[in-house]
């Protein structure tokens, strides 16, 4: 009788054992995360991986890829003088901690160099930010309602959310920015609920990955000759004033 009791427990100790590695080797990502989260050191990427932010990465794009990315149009957001000497194109995803980390720079930088260079902003919502897509819609159904002025106020609003948020947003938070920006709610809400702005966001995710991105936020410096290089990453001012510097 001992032995058959102590059969019949085996599978039972075995399932607790592979329950509690799983849990530990959980635990130890998320502590990971969360520490590598907290030092900066992570970059939203199209692929859910996780390299630095703070540095260029070691192969930048093709020059096959910088020849794809789709010029500067009047369909763009665009803040500055279309024809700058250096446009700043960003790929960029309003749910992405590190867009929201990089916004504040991409304004400063704005401010340093005055008429001598523009920013453009494109759609790169990332397939593991569960709102991102919508958020990028809803910042073109502010445009549509509320002109230019208003969809970078959502812009601003959408990333101020995320920072409060610690780097993640609500479907409720589509609603707020839109509001903060100025447009009615209800006519907001039906162009965000119709989908009418899907394909421009897709068409803008699909452009960028021809052209390189592979994350975000993903900077491209324009000039009247197209796309010369990738700011990769949240980078800061000053690693980046060089790399504008040279083109002017």
């Amino acid at each position: 009788m001992p032995a058959d009791t102590h059969q019949s427990n085996t599978p039972l100790m075995v399932i607790i054992a592979v329950v509690a590695f799983a849990l530990g080797f959980f635990m130890g990502s998320m502590w990971t995360e969360n520490k590598m989260l907290k030092e900066g050191s992570l970059g939203g990427t199209a692929l859910g991986t996780t390299p630095t932010a703070q540095a260029p990465t070691e192969t930048g794009p093709t020059a096959e890829q910088l020849a794809a990315v789709p010029p500067v149009t009047g369909e763009d957001h665009i803040i500055g003088r279309p024809d700058a000497p250096v446009v700043l194109v960003e790929y960029s995803d309003f749910e992405c901690p590190y867009c929201q980390r990089f916004h504040p720079t991409t304004k400063q930088l704005l401010s340093d160099y005055g008429d001598d260079i523009a920013l453009v902003y494109r759609h790169y919502p990332l397939s593991f930010h569960d709102d991102a897509q919508k958020a990028a819609e809803g910042s073109e159904c502010v445009a549509k309602l509320g002109g230019e002025e208003a969809f970078w106020s959502y812009a601003d609003a959408i990333f101020a959310i995320n920072e409060e948020m610690g780097g993640k947003l609500e479907p409720e938070s589509i609603t707020q920015a839109a509001t903060e920006a100025g447009v009615n709610e209800a006519a907001f809400t039906e162009c965000l609920d119709s989908g009418e702005m899907a394909d421009l966001v897709k068409t803008q995710l699909s452009e960028g990955t021809a052209a390189g991105v592979t994350g975000t936020p993903a900077t491209f410096i324009m000039t009247a000759d197209g796309a010369q290089e990738l700011i990769s990453g949240a980078l800061p001012v000053e690693q980046i004033k060089p790399m504008i510097d040279q083109y002017l």
